[in-house]
């Protein structure tokens, strides 16, 4: 039997957010990942590859071109597959979208933690950017929280109204620390290098969840945001010595890795504490969040009437 094309559209109509996160915690308690990355260049365009192995669960390669040559004209700067293989025998089961696996894994990953973290009485979200994953994390917290009211910050505020517009009943923020200042849960998905969140601003109660940075000189919050809230990642792994957000500020002595409370492979320790302490997030991504988010969808695909 042909292994599946699991498209965008076709995988998207099937998939479920609190039932892609209770997947990511089943995932969690297997055996840790083994996982790796290799990177191809020719001038400005990259093949990343990632991989990933859960004993149990299958493998996966997820392959990301990105050419930057593209931008400006119909076809994306960035594309790619997922291939899933089967445990047992390790035949390729789903060819898989890329945007379809990293819209859900991305705010899926952020979900699962506000879920543990965040108070359940939540009522205003902020989400913070106005790019490709700020659609994802809408529809992600809004069915988690399904009365919370969203406000939307972007740099440029045309870019966020648009956005806005397109989401519907979203309000466009000026004044970024005032939205931060009045919101419950603050969702940051930006491409800044210097940190856009400031310490100062967080308030008891509060859930911050950090998505944007992914390379060692990228960082959304700033140190006093660390110092000030218990910290968690998703996992240490792909965290720790490869991030800006934490990577940083660990080298220049103003935090330390023990300092991180848990990741998601002790979960009896990922859950708040009061009502009123900070609670921060990494979102990292892996490998591991690809294979556990395409191990889902193609059990959904496969279970569709």
């Amino acid at each position: 039997m042909t292994p599946p094309f699991i498209s965008f559209d076709e995988g998207d109509a099937l998939l479920d957010w609190v039932g892609l996160t209770d997947a990511l915690a089943t995932g969690h308690l297997m055996p840790r990942a083994e996982i790796a990355d290799t990177f191809l260049y020719r001038g400005d365009d990259t093949l990343l590859n990632r991989a990933a192995w859960i004993d149990g669960l299958g493998l996966a390669v997820k392959s990301a071109t990105v050419f930057p040559g593209n931008a400006g004209s119909d076809t994306s700067t960035i594309n790619g597959g997922v291939t899933l293989y089967a445990d047992a025998t390790g035949l390729l089961e789903a060819v898989i979208d890329f945007h379809l696996v990293t819209k859900w894994k991305t705010a899926g990953d952020s979900l699962l933690a506000a879920r543990r973290l965040a108070r359940p009485d939540s009522e205003n979200i902020l989400i913070v950017g106005a790019g490709t994953q700020a659609r994802g994390l809408f529809a992600a917290y809004r069915a988690a929280f399904p009365g919370a009211r969203f406000t939307l910050w972007n740099r440029t505020r045309t870019s966020a109204e648009q956005l806005a517009g397109q989401l519907g009943g979203v309000t466009v923020a000026d004044d970024l620390e005032a939205a931060v200042r009045g919101a419950d849960i603050v969702t940051s998905a930006t491409m800044t290098t210097e940190p856009i969140l400031r310490g100062d601003w967080l308030q008891p109660g509060q859930h911050i969840d950090l998505i944007g940075a992914y390379r060692p000189d990228m960082r959304e919050a700033d140190d006093t945001a660390l110092s000030r809230a218990r910290v968690f990642v998703d996992s240490l792994d792909t965290t720790v010595g490869h991030i800006g957000e934490l990577k940083i500020p660990i080298s220049q002595g103003a935090f330390d890795a023990s300092q991180i409370v848990s990741d998601y492979y002790t979960p009896e320790k990922f859950a708040r504490q009061s009502t009123d302490e900070i609670t921060l997030f990494k979102n990292g991504g892996g490998a591991h969040l690809d294979l556990m988010t395409s191990r889902y969808i193609l059990d959904r695909w496969r279970a569709r009437a």
